[in-house]
């Protein structure tokens, strides 16, 4: 099923393998209180243990919607191009789709988990008939644990779809990833950098994007030079340990505008419709999942050795 708008969050089949774990631990204390009985304490605690560690790795082993997932999310570009409703919808099974209404300039949507595979994008006419021709179209396909951003890009007269590859490997201590969405029709071309840091930029066509590059954390100015001198200074706030996509638009005035989104971010930081990440990849949620199982088998485990002890001295 596609459209979890999350990443990251406890799915429920991880909480229904973590009932099921706690509750075949604890249907077996009576028959193991039985044979420790027999066989003595310390082989039956070390049984015990054992199925409940085979128990958690059986239940948290990875499945085939963890082993196939990927990242999808959708930007509207295009200055003079009216708002859209965009479909996602998966060759494997045409049923299972995103629809993103009312998609006007400058949006870039929350990332949705999709499985591996082809899907197609279209864009139509905000509130049009599904049935309705799109507008454009493109097929994109993607491959598990990468992250896709399908933009609608260039004029109205001129539009197309691009897909960008959206690199969430994380920053080093202390810094960010930043990268450049130049969407400004005003600005055929500019030099983009950040006052006192690294150019992001140089000569940077209309709806093309710079690579990512590494910034300190902190306040920066952005400044965003056109073919006739200083288009603008633009404030860039950056945290720690995220990545970034700046886009640069078109202000309804004549001027520009930066909004930035976040592509992904450090365990405990991640905002909605970023993907949290750490440990060297793309994390999953059912990670506090089985620690909280591992701490409710734990306590099964104590409770029981307590109940053999205690029963094996009466005996």
């Amino acid at each position: 099923m596609i459209g979890s708008p999350r990443p990251g969050g406890i799915s429920a089949l991880a909480r229904q393998r973590a009932y099921q774990v706690l509750m075949i631990t604890a249907q077996t204390c009576g028959g193991l209180i039985t044979l420790a009985r027999s066989v003595g304490i310390r082989r039956c605690l070390a049984g015990l243990t054992a199925l409940a560690f085979g128990a958690l790795t059986v239940a948290f082993a990875p499945g085939a919607s963890a082993a196939t997932e990927s990242y999808l999310r959708l930007a509207h570009l295009s200055p003079d191009t009216p708002e859209v409703d965009v479909y996602v919808v998966s060759a494997a099974d045409p049923a299972d789709q995103i629809v993103l209404t009312g998609v006007g300039y400058g949006t870039l949507s929350e990332y949705q988990t999709v499985d591996g595979g082809t899907y197609t994008v279209s864009m139509r006419p905000a509130g049009a008939d599904q049935s309705t021709p799109p507008v454009i179209a493109t097929t994109l396909t993607t491959e598990a644990g990468n992250a896709y951003t399908v933009a609608g890009v260039g004029m109205f007269n001129d539009l197309g779809l691009t897909v960008l590859d959206d690199d969430l490997t994380l920053p080093p201590d202390g810094q960010s990833r930043v990268r450049v969405i130049q969407a400004s029709a005003s600005q055929p071309e500019l030099d983009i950098s950040v006052d006192g840091g690294p150019s992001l930029g140089e000569n940077v066509p209309f709806a093309t994007t710079t690579d990512y590059e590494t910034v300190d954390a902190g306040q920066w100015t952005l400044r965003v030079d056109g073919g006739t001198g200083l288009a603008a200074t633009l404030p860039l706030s950056v945290a720690a340990g995220a990545v970034y996509s700046v886009l640069i638009l078109d202000e309804s005035d004549g001027g520009l505008t930066v909004v930035t989104r976040v592509d992904a971010a450090s365990t405990g930081t991640v905002p909605t419709g970023a993907v949290e990440t750490g440990a060297g990849g793309t994390a999953t949620g059912d990670s506090g999942t089985a620690l909280a199982v591992f701490a409710g088998a734990a306590g099964v485990l104590l409770v029981m050795a307590l109940a053999v002890r205690r029963r094996a001295a009466i005996a």
